[in-house]
């Protein structure tokens, strides 16, 4: 069983969120690993512009949200611990827990369709053409799909008991805001080398991100000892 910080311990070690040892014998890291260097790959042999690696990052990120929903309605004997709902303590009941999907779903729902606008702008040239999406886009969409499946089934997502509800609500943004932040720099200040260099880094934020949600979930109060 995983390490859990007491709260009253004080400050949690950087060891705790992040230990490189711990994170590469999750096999769920290998297989996120394999999906964003399937991205590289595509990326270099089709030669993708900064907007097409953005449009499969906002779908990736649609993928997360989906599994993120699906996480939060199938949480059981969960935590509300600093959680509210209209200034008043939530309380552990179904109703909190369906409420706090669709907040969810609608908050990170508006992000997307922001950012959709964003990505539908000028800023990285003339919007290409429908039918001019990769073939081998909806591949890569594909293998992060499975990806996410296979971490839901691998970490028992849905029978993992005394969660914190907020804490889980919250975990998809530690994720994908450094990762789209990697990849929005690279459209701005590169292309070919440069952005394949973003992405490299982009892969190693989505790594690092992806080990540190989970361990801010396990280390937050609310979970067993």
């Amino acid at each position: 069983m995983e390490d859990r910080q007491n709260p009253a311990a004080g400050p949690w070690d950087l060891k705790q969120l992040f230990n490189p040892r711990e994170m590469l014998a999750d096999p769920t890291t290998w297989s996120l690993i394999l999906s964003n260097l399937l991205t590289i790959v595509f990326a270099v042999l089709e030669k993708w512009d900064a907007r097409t690696v953005l449009w499969l990052y906002w779908w990736q990120s649609v993928v997360i949200g989906f599994f993120n929903v699906v996480k939060i309605l199938s949480l059981r004997d969960f935590s509300t611990a600093g959680f509210k709902l209209g200034n008043e303590p939530a309380q552990p009941t179904t109703f909190t827990k369906v409420f706090t999907a669709f907040f969810f779903l609608f908050h990170f729902g508006f992000f997307h369709f922001i950012y959709a606008i964003f990505l539908s702008s000028r800023i990285f040239g003339p919007a290409a053409p429908t039918h001019a999406v990769p073939f081998y886009f909806d591949i890569n969409l594909a293998v992060f799909f499975a990806n996410s499946l296979y971490t839901f089934i691998a970490r028992k997502e849905w029978s993992r008991k005394n969660e914190n509800i907020g804490t889980v609500m919250f975990a998809p943004y530690f994720r994908i805001i450094p990762m789209h932040l990697t990849i929005i720099l690279g459209g701005f200040f590169g292309h070919g080398a440069v952005l394949y260099f973003f992405l490299i880094l982009k892969t190693a934020s989505d790594v690092i991100s992806h080990a540190v949600s989970h361990k801010i979930k396990i280390l937050l109060p609310g979970q067993p000892d």
